[in-house]
């Protein structure tokens, strides 16, 4: 299931050269298109973590699959399509991801990791599966059609063994989203800065890396693989992050993770030919995506079971709002003129004075410290 609801996100990145041609527009100003997919994922994310504190969390995870089958062929209807197919992956993910914490209570960052890698391998195959798709069935609307019948097939399949299996109930105490959200503001603060941040700019730079890429001298169908190249080296990470994120304290591990990506961000302008820029994607896709697995085992691994799940929810609908603008905002600024490497240059600079905050805070000791070295949780 994860793979899908985040294939919904992400499919549209190499989507955007086929449809800008199909209707005669720019790719800049399919940016809303992009930017409705991840602001669909972030709207929901308050009424799942009320629905969370009123219905069982399986229960939550089908209904975001009966959302995106029902969701994925709505697509003439492009922004409305995208937003829909969106929504279904802010449910799923409020709702997953506390039970994926439940269930693994002694190896959090491992299992949010596997968890993440699956969801990452459906980013890094989105090209492969649009480039195949689109050859079989010659039109980029197939896509769509094709994930929605997988969609259906696997909801079925999930509710089936749902039925089958003892889940458990460590958020049962969890009723009341308000005070888990006052309770817990701190690092649920913390959260939204550094991942609204990071994700603002990382979403503005993957749904325009293909044509980021084309500025760069390479082909489309080149370009395109290059974005698979990025989402491919976040599988490693997602499952390797994880794993360090038991083991180290999270707070030094994640400031690192923004600095590495900030690195990356002043780099890239430098770097031109084929091999050096997939080895640059290699270590952008990398680091980008060792910061989503620490930060949610940052959270879920410190936050009390009474407070977990809505907690979680305040933190996820609200670093998803920056997120989810990313990409128009780059595609505006792009039609406007501006330069992709001047642009990205100026992210780089504004996440610097981010880090410097939040360096500034944790000396000061004004951070939460999440998860400590012996990976016992602080909450």
């Amino acid at each position: 299931m994860v793979f899908l609801v985040n294939l919904a996100r992400v499919v549209f990145a190499p989507l955007l050269e086929p449809i800008a041609a199909d209707f005669g527009v720019t790719v800049g100003s399919l940016g809303v298109v992009a930017s409705a997919a991840w602001l669909g994922s972030a709207l929901p994310r308050v009424p799942t973590g009320w629905l969370l504190t009123r219905v069982p969390r399986h229960r939550v995870i089908v209904g975001a699959g009966c959302v995106l089958t029902t969701a994925a062929p709505s697509v003439p209807l492009l922004a409305a399509g995208g937003f829909l197919m969106g929504l279904a992956s802010g449910v799923y993910f409020i709702a997953a991801n506390p039970l994926v914490s439940e269930l693994f209570p002694e190896s959090v960052g491992r299992a949010l990791g596997i968890h993440g890698m699956a969801s990452q391998l459906s980013a890094a195959g989105a090209s492969l599966i649009v480039i195949a798709v689109v050859a079989v069935f010659g039109g980029w609307r197939a896509t769509f059609l094709v994930m929605a019948v997988a969609a259906a097939l696997v909801t079925v399949g999930l509710f089936l063994v749902a039925q089958r299996t003892d889940l458990p109930d460590a958020g049962s105490r969890d009723r009341d989203l308000l005070a888990a959200a006052r309770a817990q503001l701190p690092i649920i603060l913390t959260g939204v800065l550094v991942t609204g941040s990071v994700g603002f700019v990382w979403n503005g730079l993957f749904n325009y890396f293909p044509t980021y890429m084309g500025t760069k001298g390479l082909d489309q169908s080149t370009a395109r693989l290059m974005l698979s190249v990025v989402f491919a080296a976040g599988i490693p990470a997602f499952l390797f992050g994880g794993q360090l994120a038991d083991r180290l304290s999270n707070v030094p591990l994640i400031l690192g993770v923004v600095g590495g990506f900030i690195v990356c961000l002043f780099a890239f302008p430098y770097v031109t030919g084929l091999w050096p820029l997939a080895v640059a994607s290699v270590v952008l896709g990398y680091v980008v995506h060792s910061l989503f697995p620490v930060m949610d085992t940052y959270l879920l691994g410190s936050l009390p079971d009474h407070h977990r799940a809505s907690a979680y929810t305040a933190y996820s609908a609200t670093m998803m709002l920056p997120q989810s603008l990313g990409g128009v905002v780059v595609g505006s600024l792009t039609d406007a003129g501006i330069p992709f490497d001047t642009l990205y240059t100026g992210f780089a600079a504004a996440l610097t004075a981010v880090l410097v905050g939040l360096l500034a805070l944790y000396v000061a000791g004004r951070l939460p410290v999440g998860n400590v070295r012996d990976g016992q949780p602080t909450g």
